[in-house]
């Protein structure tokens, strides 16, 4: 497959990521965990949860065999760091005509025998449409959210600021072939060498055009990958670095004495900060002002909870040798 630029065509070619994409993604893990082996933790965390959602069996369904994803789920990111509520609205305005068509392309010569609960819900597109999103709204506030997302949110933050290193130094060649050895770039096509994994591998030359690359990490892929519609806007996704990070330490947990000891929104803020964050990205996750999280920072600090260290023009903030042990 190859990705052919034209003059432009580079400088219009950016970096994001999908707090939906990883959502959809993560159902991977339900139907072939072995797959996955760092996000094990998390599924015997989760699993529990999971089982008791309403549409468990939808949101399996949603999983071709072949791990494959119609592309109607994944929509590429319109910006650089969008909220699941924003990507969530857009994907309820996916014209329910679309649903079939991409289902029985992810699902190729299973498509004949769809899962009951997708076969029986294609006779009404617009009303499936809508338990999906109903669906994964609940699978993102009842599972990821709070613990999970934070977390992943983590990494990919962290794989961002890497590739930018990368492509300051090294270029755009040393970028895409830092995302995945099967990457080769000539200055003008970008070109992913197959797998020799037995799948089918689309194949098209999908010309940028001037509609410009989006480039998103993701922890769940074992190599970059694009849409399964070549005609689709230019995306490409590829395997996240530090992604086995996620399972090197517990997933944290609310301590209701903690909460009793701090207060609630201290106690979240310093649970979160099992991994360094800025106020603005603390503010994000829990969708307050930067203003409100700055003072319980402040108290936090002053207790002797936290150390801070600065990174250009922000301030990173993590637990300190005694906010560990409160948390543990």
């Amino acid at each position: 497959m190859e990705f052919r630029f034209v003059v432009g065509d580079l400088a219009r070619t950016s970096f994001a990521y999908s707090p939906l994409q990883e959502a959809v993604y993560s159902l991977r893990c339900w139907r072939d965990s072995a797959r996955y082996p760092h996000q094990r933790p998390w599924l015997r965390r989760l699993g529990p949860a999971f089982r008791r959602l309403d549409e468990a069996d939808l949101l399996a369904a949603l999983i071709a065999p072949r791990l494959w994803i119609p592309d109607f789920l994944t929509p590429r990111p319109d910006r650089p760091r969008p909220v699941f509520a924003r990507q969530l609205a857009e994907l309820r305005t996916t014209p329910p005509g679309l649903l079939r068509p991409q289902f029985t392309a992810a699902y190729g010569a299973d498509a004949v025998d769809l899962p009951p609960v997708l076969r029986d819900g294609l006779a009404d597109p617009e009303r499936l449409l809508d338990r999906i999103c109903r669906a994964l709204d609940d699978y993102w506030h009842t599972c990821l959210a709070s613990d999970w997302w934070p977390r992943v949110h983590s990494v990919l933050e962290a794989d961002l600021a890497h590739r930018g290193k990368v492509l300051a130094e090294e270029g755009a060649g040393g970028l895409f072939s830092s995302l995945d050895p099967r990457l080769t770039w000539d200055g003008e096509v970008l070109t992913i060498r197959k797998k020799g994994d037995g799948h089918p591998w689309p194949t098209a030359d999908i010309e940028i055009g001037g509609r410009g690359l989006v480039v998103i990490p993701t922890l769940f892929a074992l190599g970059a990958h694009t849409n399964i519609d070549p005609t689709l806007p230019p995306l490409l996704s590829y395997p996240a670095r530090g992604r086995a990070t996620i399972s090197e330490t517990p997933p944290p947990v609310t301590d209701a004495a903690l909460s009793r000891l701090l207060g609630v929104p201290r106690a979240r803020i310093l649970l979160l900060l099992a991994d360094p964050a800025s106020t603005t990205e603390l503010a994000h996750r829990l969708s307050v002002t930067p203003g409100a999280v700055s003072q319980h920072l402040s108290v936090l600090y002053d207790a002797g909870l936290l150390r801070r260290t600065r990174s250009g023009r922000s301030v990173r903030y993590a637990r300190s040798e005694l906010g560990e042990r409160l948390c543990g």
